[in-house]
């Protein structure tokens, strides 16, 4: 049977690094207040003029080179992101156009943090089927363009970053011992669209807004909904929790992360986390996560992964992927 296999991955972080201190100096906090709730020690912030088809072509051409395929070879790109370039056309078709692909697929998805598990399974469901041949998933956001630097609980813990990978559709003999995408899980629950959110909008307010929380509910529904992603997806291949490798969870806050790995039963050296340095990348979080320890040598070939997130809406999802 046809699977998504990945060929290649790549990531991009801005070169400004914004510490705990520096945020100190912007709004009323400190390195130990933020350490201390998030686990966050810096995160980087996209400079002026960058924006966020930018970051997504940087990621892009590192998972493009990783992947050694031709970049005509490319019919399927799809970027999750919050925080695109414009109003419209999809920032997807900006990447297309800076990165001189053919023509072919392009479009965007919204997600908000969970945006790049819904990315792989809509890529996924594109493959499989044939209506594309190799896809360029991309998570990419600038969210220190939507920030209240005001807001100290959660101007904090958002930056900005891309992350991307080369999928291809190949043959595989259909067991659960395939490369690839083996399962997803998604969902999304409306009643909470409250509890995070960006107050504007172009058919509500006419303005960009900023981005809005209650940190006390999201906390609450993300260590529920990750962990139920996760069992999801896993039973959908006829696996158990015990036979995953590494959970590479959306990186929000650390003590969401823990608390998720505790209810899973997973141990904390087979959890990936790299929100102390990247902080809160949202659609990106997943992919730049993935390629650290990918890049560090922690995640191989033939390794089962379980990538999981919770974003604004609320939405989540997760994927099961063999490396």
């Amino acid at each position: 049977m046809l699977r998504s296999i990945v060929l290649g991955i790549g990531s991009y972080l801005p070169e400004r690094v914004v510490t705990n201190d520096d945020m100190a100096r912007m709004v009323d906090t400190s390195d130990e207040w933020i350490r201390e709730r998030t686990g966050i020690t810096r995160r980087h912030f996209a400079a002026e003029g960058e924006a966020t088809s930018d970051l997504a072509v940087a990621a892009s051409l590192r998972a493009i080179e990783a992947a050694g395929i031709d970049r005509n070879s490319i019919d399927l790109v799809l970027v999750a992101t919050s925080t695109p370039d414009n109003t419209f056309p999809a920032t997807a078709t900006a990447v297309q156009r800076k990165l001189g692909l053919p023509v072919g697929i392009a479009f965007d998805l919204q997600a908000v943090c969970a945006g790049f598990a819904y990315a792989i399974s809509v890529a996924d469901a594109l493959l499989v089927t044939g209506r594309a041949r190799r896809a360029l998933v991309i998570g990419a956001e600038t969210f220190s363009r939507i920030l209240d630097f005001e807001d100290r609980g959660t101007c904090v813990l958002f930056g900005d970053g891309a992350g991307a990978v080369v999928l291809a559709a190949a043959e595989q003999p259909g067991h659960v011992g395939d490369r690839g995408v083996l399962a997803t899980a998604l969902g999304a629950d409306g009643r909470q669209y409250d509890h995070l959110y960006v107050d504007g909008g172009v058919s509500s307010t006419q303005t960009t807004g900023v981005l809005r929380m209650n940190g006390r509910e999201v906390f609450r529904h993300a260590v529920q909904r990750l962990s139920e992603a996760a069992i999801e997806v896993v039973a959908k291949a006829g696996l158990r929790l015990a036979d995953i490798d590494y959970l590479v969870p959306h990186q929000a806050n650390r003590r969401i992360i823990e608390a998720v790995g505790k209810r899973l039963d997973i141990a904390p050296d087979q959890v990936i986390v790299t929100v102390d340095r990247h902080a809160n990348t949202s659609a990106a979080s997943i992919p730049l996560a993935l390629d650290v320890a990918v890049k560090d040598g922690r995640i191989g070939e033939g390794d089962l992964l379980v990538l999981n997130a919770m974003g604004g809406g609320f939405t989540w999802g997760a994927a099961l992927l063999r490396w």
